[in-house]
């Protein structure tokens, strides 16, 4: 080959080079250039991203996909109230349900009330922790008012269901739980439509779906009572 051809040929190979170069660079940007600016980048699933938390408390790894820069709502009025109000109403739910061990030899209330006990009391548990780091008193009790629609039972109502027996505690039981969840969904459906807390909205959305269906079959269990 002469000097000549092997001077053309390094002038072609250097052109591709360089195209080659500016097409990565071309692709890189168009990538770049479809995320918004300032919007937080989403976490790959190469090395870890370690997140730091507040003070206090330990850091986190990111999960894949995560957009980092975006912090959970500050939470907001809804927020305590939904909990303030939560919590005696779980209370009283399991309140009512601690008495049907020796009251009911019925399967279908028996089992109501075992996955009362063991759902609500993690749920206080996470409330009660939320209201305290948050400066706020955690009631202890919450006044009955038929107007509020929260559907707590009244005091000559729970009386009532400690006094019955067989048969006449179980219509009552299902009857009063039936009306203390629909309350439930009330106020989780008023959290979901003001509150910002991450941790409390996500209690909600529990709230909202697992008492929806419990309604659901205790309804089906009372119209099968003699």
């Amino acid at each position: 080959m002469s000097a000549e051809s092997r001077s053309r040929a390094l002038i072609a190979n250097g052109s591709l080079t360089v195209l080659a170069v500016l097409a990565a660079a071309a692709l890189t940007l168009a990538g770049c250039a479809a995320q918004e600016p300032g919007e937080p980048s989403p976490i790959g699933t190469g090395a870890p991203v370690i997140v730091p938390q507040g003070p206090g408390s330990p850091a986190r790894t990111a999960t894949p996909g995560e957009r980092l820069g975006q912090t959970p709502g500050s939470p907001v009025a809804a927020d305590v109230r939904f909990a303030e109000g939560m919590v005696p109403h779980h209370r009283q739910a399991l309140e009512m349900s601690g008495l049907a061990g020796d009251r009911t030899e019925n399967a279908a209330v028996r089992r109501f009330a075992d996955r009362i006990l063991t759902t609500q009391r993690p749920e206080i548990t996470v409330m009660t922790s939320w209201l305290t780091g948050l400066g706020r008193a955690v009631p202890d009790t919450h006044a009955h008012d038929p107007s509020s629609g929260d559907g707590m039972a009244s005091p000559a109502e729970l009386n009532a269901l400690r006094a019955a027996r067989g048969a006449a505690f179980d219509r009552m039981f299902l009857e009063l739980m039936i009306r203390h969840h629909e309350g439930a969904l009330r106020m989780a459906g008023a959290e979901l439509a003001g509150g910002r807390d991450l941790r409390m909205r996500l209690m909600a959305k529990d709230v909202y779906s697992g008492q929806s269906v419990e309604i659901t079959r205790m309804r089906a269990a009372l119209r099968s009572l003699p």
